[in-house]
């Protein structure tokens, strides 16, 4: 899975560092001095290195955990998101990492300490308010859980933090973490969710829907509160039919006494992002939907995008209660 991992000089003998190397013996082992110097040059081919991406290991010092954008949330007023992984295991062809950073190898910050000070300082700040941290905004919370430990190390901290709410955003079915300990009354697993023909032409690497519900219906029947986000809606001519059924599906396998939230958005991408990616994928057929520029974003026109809102909130509120569903107005 990782042939080489770059490792900060600072951090080498880390006992997280030291963990994960273990975990890959064969891997070449690369220090450098701060993983920008691998992380951000310019001329680096993404589409290349997605075929094999490196891991490097690095100390993040500032910017734990950062205010969410607003219309990003499921309920709170105080909301943040932070990132333990820059880049995601999987390849999505409409993710916008692939145009925010110029390298697809994943950076993995073992400082976990260091976010959970954070954290902790921001729900003192408002102790009798819900404070809700997004984790899954510039990774996939749960994919490189074996390499990681993320989930292992932060649910407990999480669980001592009374105010305090977390959302893990998977695609991913690596939730044994998750099956393997009591579970916490204020986290969420919030599964992204496409139809799955849709998901097939462009979630490369990911699990399939069906594997997807399956790790939701576990983490159900264990007992975690669990969200559902379909998010990005994706345009084709028959996307009714495609959500329809994909509503039904999904509806029809969960609990509704532990669905937390459900949440839907639009497929936008900020404008100099879209062109980065375009560029990589010239002939990929979800950029020759019908897409336009407004606000410095792309998106697809204002009447269609109305329409796929209003046509999916109407199929969602047949399932669900109208204070469960949180649409995404970024």
């Amino acid at each position: 899975m990782i042939d080489t991992i770059y490792i900060e000089e600072a951090i080498r003998q880390h006992p997280r560092v030291l963990e994960i190397l273990a975990r890959f013996p064969n891997a070449a082992r690369i220090p450098c001095r701060r993983y920008g110097e691998v992380f951000n040059p310019k001329a680096q081919n993404f589409r290349l290195q997605k075929l094999k991406p490196a891991l490097i290991l690095a100390e993040k010092y500032q910017h734990f955990a950062l205010p969410a954008p607003a219309g990003y949330g499921i309920g709170a007023r105080r909301n943040f998101y932070f990132s333990h992984v820059l880049n995601c295991l999987y390849d999505c062809r409409y993710c916008f990492l692939q145009g925010m950073y110029q390298s697809a190898h994943y950076v993995l910050f073992i400082n976990y300490e260091d976010f959970q000070q954070n954290i902790t300082q921001l729900c003192a700040q408002t102790p009798d308010e819900a404070v809700h941290f997004f984790s899954g905004y510039d990774c996939d919370s749960l994919a490189l859980e074996p390499v990681t430990g993320f989930a292992e190390s932060f649910l407990p901290f999480f669980a001592g933090l009374p105010n305090a709410w977390l959302e893990l955003r998977t695609k991913s079915t690596q939730v044994r973490s998750l099956l393997n300990r009591e579970p916490l009354p204020r986290a969420v697993v919030a599964f992204s969710l496409s139809p799955g023909l849709i998901a097939e032409k462009v979630e490369a690497k990911a699990p399939t829907l069906q594997k997807r519900l399956d790790a939701l219906v576990k983490c159900q029947e264990q007992g975690w509160l669990v969200g559902l986000r379909f998010d990005p809606l994706l345009y084709q001519h028959d996307y009714q039919a495609h959500y329809q059924a994909l509503f039904e599906q999904v509806f029809a396998r969960i609990n509704p006494e532990r669905l937390h939230s459900v949440s839907l958005g639009v497929f936008r991408l900020p404008e100099n992002f879209f062109k980065k990616i375009h560029a990589l994928y010239p002939d990929e057929k979800l950029f020759a939907s019908p897409l336009e520029r407004q606000n410095g974003r792309v998106s697809y026109p204002k009447q269609l995008e109305q329409d796929m809102i209003g046509y999916c909130t109407g199929q969602i509120l047949t399932h669900i209660p109208s204070d469960k569903f949180f649409p995404c107005t970024l």
